[in-house]
């Protein structure tokens, strides 16, 4: 994501009305897209996890956007120290820019980029609350949020995407994401599962999703928030890069779904709603630091590869004994550095940059760009990810209880369950049991025999 096209010293750069309309939409279906995951993850849990699963994504709008407005946008975009990260005293509180002080050399207002740019921070953190579904206390998790994306987010998005960030200045291409975002969240989950642990009854326990329909919902609305958060990302609207971003992440993503299902139907036999779903997830993330680099043929390649190496990777889990709950290394991770590295082999050097890849006679000099930029996210976001959780562990407990595990986070954090099955509200039923006219007595639920009009609650 480039922070502003460069000009001629002599050019005068004014501010263009449709460039700041067109960001501005886009911020709004990038930040769409947190409530959409919240509905992609909420399906793929039990009925007892929902409302947390939930939340999980929802508290991330309410404390990123705290935070950038203080300090995060600073530290992220503000004059860069050091190349590892920024600062400007203008920046904090968002208090000493003016109206129409426009952004770099874009023409669009600081404000609007600011605005842009706190979607993509508000949803990395999210991306990480899949793997840790039906087990997490609540505050733990917002502690962790606030502070994973100050020492870690912030860093590395400067480090990406901000002159002077030292993976900008490699020129390691990451048009909306690939290693900021993805890989960033995909590490950071790993981290935090080896601290928190199983699942009680993992690989034992049926823990199929409750809301197949909500599933492909929160997809849905992931696949459509996305063309704002890829073709966005150039920040402009005059050149047609955004068009080819646009198109990219359409093309992409179809073919990452069906690469998916191609791969589910040969290795079991069936087209799931759920491959599907996933599928298309995979391919969004893939395409998302490419789809400024790469042609729609080079687009449909990386889809198909992400779609199968991905639908091939949620399977790791089981081998390696590491629960992550809805598959967020096995997408995220996986698909950013699917994504990130095919940038070497397929960059046509005709779109976002100059730089060829393998396959359009550039050699491996991009390659081993991004491989650096993938080998350098991964690791700093999965080391320090996991002393943070370690710490929140040791202070204040990352985890539930066994008792409030088994039945459920739900009731445990939020007092309230997803479902009311009897329209009687508090998720509870009253069942009453019926005795017969002949004067036999049938049994009670739940309870003894033979008691006419006894009336029993029970757990719904």
């Amino acid at each position: 994501m480039p922070p502003g096209i460069l000009t001629l010293a002599a050019d005068k750069v004014t501010l263009s009305p449709a460039n700041t309309g067109f960001i501005l939409i886009c911020s709004a279906l990038v930040m769409v897209m947190t409530p959409g995951l919240a509905f992609f993850y909420g399906g793929m849990v039990r009925v007892k996890s929902v409302l947390n699963m939930l939340m999980m994504s929802f508290i991330s709008l309410g404390i990123v956007t705290i935070l950038w407005v203080l300090y995060g946008f600073g530290l992220t975009f503000g004059t860069d120290k050091g190349s590892l990260i920024g600062w400007d005293g203008d920046f904090a509180g968002l208090s000493g820019i003016g109206l129409t002080e426009l952004w770099g050399s874009t023409t669009i207002p600081i404000y609007v980029f600011a605005a842009f740019q706190l979607m993509f921070a508000i949803i990395t953190p999210a991306l990480i609350s899949g793997a840790l579904a039906d087990r997490v206390k609540f505050t733990a998790w917002a502690l962790f949020i606030t502070l994973w994306v100050t020492v870690v987010y912030f860093p590395v998005a400067h480090w990406v995407w901000a002159e002077g960030g030292w993976l900008f200045e490699l020129e390691v291409i990451d048009f909306a994401g690939g290693t900021a975002v993805h890989i960033n969240a995909g590490a950071a989950a790993l981290g935090v599962i080896l601290v928190v642990g199983k699942r009680i009854g993992f690989k034992k326990d049926p823990m199929r999703p409750h809301s197949l329909p909500l599933v492909m919902l929160g997809a849905g609305l992931l696949w459509f928030g996305w063309f704002g958060f890829n073709a966005g990302s150039w920040l402009g609207n005059d050149d047609g890069i955004g068009a080819v971003a646009f198109v990219n992440t359409q093309v992409a993503t179809a073919a990452a779904m069906l690469g998916w299902l191609a791969y589910e139907k040969i290795r079991h036999g069936s087209f799931t709603t759920l491959g599907a779903a996933s599928g298309a997830v995979a391919g969004l993330v893939a395409i998302t630091p490419a789809c400024g680099s790469v042609s729609p043929l080079g687009a449909i390649a990386i889809g198909v590869i992400a779609g199968v190496l991905c639908a091939l990777a949620v399977g790791l889990k089981y081998k390696f004994g590491y629960d992550d709950s809805l598959d967020v290394v096995g997408v995220h991770l996986v698909g950013g550095v699917v994504g990130s590295l095919l940038i070497g082999l397929f960059a046509t050097g005709g779109v976002q940059s100059e730089a060829k890849g393998l396959f359009y006679g550039g050699g491996l000099d991009q390659l081993g760009k991004q491989a650096i930029g993938v080998a350098a996210v991964l690791v700093y976001s999965l080391v320090v990810s996991f002393i943070l959780a370690k710490v929140i562990d040791l202070v204040m407990g990352f985890r539930v209880s066994e008792d409030e595990e088994i039945s459920g986070v739900d009731q445990a954090a939020h007092a309230e369950t997803a479902y009311d099955f009897t329209g009687a509200g508090g998720g509870s039923v009253a069942r009453t049991a019926a005795i017969p006219a002949t004067g036999g007595a049938t049994a009670e639920p739940n309870g003894p025999a033979g008691k006419q009009g006894k009336t029993k609650k029970v757990d719904a």
